[in-house]
């Protein structure tokens, strides 16, 4: 079997809003074979740029886009095709959205060799270690308390017993924070889980304090408190925090993960499929489980990489936790003719092959931004 074609398909809504949220648009790639076979996978990254790293021409043996890099291979060797990406790509950069594009490729071999071996992709994992796992709705901060107290009443009535809250107007000041965090927690009531997304806006001290304001509020965790590349203000915030520290949704493979695995830096690992392809997620989950930390996926996207998710946290010992992206948008809920969403609180892992979701053409049509490859 050889790879004929590897397609990028940019979808954008209709009117994107300026918030942070990355649903509003999305990288889609689709492998092709030369037995009919289509795997597909996305990035979480400027869909515009996954495009130009997939596109680019060669220029030299480790400057060349991924299409060529991939074209004429077997989809089956799905380790050899990611060295091979990531040795024909090495100066367009070893831990950003070059890597984010080689993990929407490395996500669609997978899918299509789930459909080849009619498995679904955790099995290919080495199998499901959970049938069912608890999801938490992931959405963004209200613009201040009492809105953010009715979200969490809303998805509290929905059946979620976790709720996590992201973002802007977190980070303000020390009055609003403490604000918004007292309404999330009014909202869930006193049984549901609350978790907090700050979205890298403190430095450690300033985290520190929150974290002790909010133990008040009892948190499951406090999520990207610092900026992303800050390794020791993490290591240093999680020896004090009262509440659990949570980050890793920027990273974008095992060479990013790796300062923060050494350094013991956080409780929770947060892994994007859609930025690391299930690869490198792997090699993550087995260094995280090994040095004793919890694991949980990243999502805000669409339910490809909901469905890749669910597939590899479902292969963590530990998993406890599902980040459910209920944000209301069309490329969240249409991409695909399956739903991928929690039912009354609980993520069922799917057992269909490959990802086990297919693509609504229809759709795509609709929200095609442009198209390469085909």
């Amino acid at each position: 079997m050889k790879i004929t074609e590897v397609i990028c398909q940019v979808l954008r809504v209709e009117s994107v809003t300026e918030k942070t949220a990355s649903c509003q648009d999305v990288a889609l790639v689709r492998v092709r074979s030369d037995t009919g076979l289509e795997g597909i996978g996305e990035a979480d990254a400027s869909p515009e740029v996954v495009q130009a790293v997939i596109d680019a021409p060669f220029s030299h043996n480790i400057a060349c886009g991924l299409r060529e890099l991939m074209v004429g291979q077997d989809p089956l060797a799905i380790r050899r095709n990611w060295n091979r990406m990531y040795r024909g790509s090495m100066y367009f950069g070893r831990t950003s959205v070059t890597v984010a594009a080689m993990a929407a490729v490395d996500m669609a071999l997978w899918d299509l060799a789930g459909k080849h071996y009619d498995a679904p992709i955790h099995q290919l994992l080495g199998g499901k270690q959970h049938d069912e796992i608890r999801a938490y709705a992931s959405i963004l901060f209200g613009a201040d308390g009492a809105e953010t107290a009715d979200i969490g009443r809303r998805w509290v009535d929905a059946g979620y017993t976790a709720v996590k809250f992201g973002w802007e107007p977190m980070g303000t000041s020390e009055a609003v924070d403490i604000e918004l965090a007292h309404g999330a927690r009014e909202g869930l009531g006193d049984d549901a889980a609350l978790l907090i997304d700050a979205g890298c806006v403190w430095d450690a001290r300033t985290a520190l304090r929150r974290a002790e304001a909010f133990a008040e509020f009892d948190v499951e965790w406090l999520e990207e408190p610092l900026h992303q590349a800050d390794v020791d203000g993490y290591a240093w915030l999680r020896d004090r925090s009262p509440v659990p520290i949570a980050a890793g949704e920027g990273e974008c493979g095992r060479e990013s993960f790796r300062p923060l695995n050494d350094r013991h830096a956080l409780d929770v690992y947060q892994v994007d499929l859609s930025r690391n392809g299930f690869t490198d997620a792997v090699y993550v989950r087995d260094r995280v489980e090994e040095i004793g930390a919890r694991l949980c996926n990243h999502c805000y996207t669409s339910p490809i990489t909901h469905a890749a998710s669910a597939h590899w946290l479902a292969t963590c010992r530990d998993a406890f936790l599902f980040e459910d992206c209920v944000e209301d948008s069309a490329l969240r809920h249409e991409l695909t003719h399956e739903k991928v969403q929690a039912e009354d609180g609980w993520l069922h892992i799917p057992d269909r092959p490959g990802l086990g979701v297919t693509l609504n053409d229809d759709f795509i049509k609709e929200y095609l931004v442009s198209e390469s490859g085909a």
